[in-house]
């Protein structure tokens, strides 16, 4: 890449019109870490810190076609996918990410908004498995997320091993479970290459305001990806730089609060 081309970087995910979560967080996130932003909207939702109101689907073939003007012209050096939806727009997306080979892709398997509404249609989760995890260069369940992929319950650390193997096994090169909704002390998150698990741990914030911090955190790696990080140091960048943002987090609204995105820019 020439010395003056920035990191660019796409999102394919869903809006959020309360600002927290979706595109909003991911394009906030790639602003701080210096890369350039760009976005594929799969629905539109209605939502605040408190829930989602309503959801609006694109056309499955106007979701895919975002992807290919923006891949064929300005260049993708590293994507993510967040709220997919529906089986249909799942097909358009995985097509349309084989058609241009994007490689670095973070998938995100956005399934429960954290107001507990749901994002994605019990039809597509096996879309979701057989079309996008086959595609993924890390795949950034949370513990709920990775259950359903796994098809396991996962109590503690100690089903961690087992769990993210399972989900290697649906086609994905590393496997990050985020480990903030398991008990313990600290918030740890389990990289599985495929061969050993890294574990990544940071303090526990006293904070009902965490809307969007798994947009962020895929958005983050993704980024950081896109700079030239290998998958752990990039995975290692990110959740410094979630942390800072959730300590950092305002209280707006009466539910859950966002993250601050601007927290210190780039490290």
């Amino acid at each position: 890449m020439p010395d003056n081309i920035i990191p660019r970087v796409l999102t394919i995910a869903g809006s959020d019109s309360g600002g927290g979560a979706g595109i909003q967080a991911d394009l906030k996130t790639f602003t701080a870490l210096r890369v350039f932003g760009m976005a594929a909207i799969t629905s539109v939702t209605a939502q605040n810190t408190v829930g989602v109101s309503g959801v609006h689907d694109l056309p499955p073939e106007f979701v895919a076609e975002q992807i290919d003007d923006v891949a064929q012209d300005i260049g993708v050096d590293a994507a993510k996918t967040g709220m997919l939806s529906s089986a249909a727009i799942v097909e358009a997306v995985a097509d349309s990410i084989e058609r241009n080979a994007l490689e670095k892709l973070v998938v995100d398997p956005v399934m429960v908004a954290k107001s507990g509404d749901s994002l994605l249609r019990d039809s597509a989760q096996q879309a979701v498995r057989e079309r996008i995890l086959p595609l993924a260069y890390m795949v950034t369940p949370n513990a709920s997320e990775a259950e359903v992929l796994a098809g396991m319950r996962i109590a503690g650390p100690e089903d961690v091993e087992e769990a993210v193997r399972r989900i290697h096994g649906l086609g994905a090169r590393y496997v990050l479970l985020k480990g903030g909704h398991l008990p313990g002390s600290e918030a740890v998150d389990y990289l599985f290459d495929g061969v050993t698990v890294q574990r990544f741990a940071a303090p526990r914030i006293a904070t009902k305001n965490t809307h969007g911090t798994g947009c962020t955190y895929s958005a983050a790696i993704a980024a950081f990806l896109a700079r030239g990080d290998a998958p752990a140091e990039a995975v290692q960048h990110a959740k410094y730089y979630l942390t800072g943002a959730i300590q950092h987090s305002f209280a707006l609204g009466s539910g859950h609060g966002p993250l601050n995105h601007f927290w210190q820019g780039a490290p």
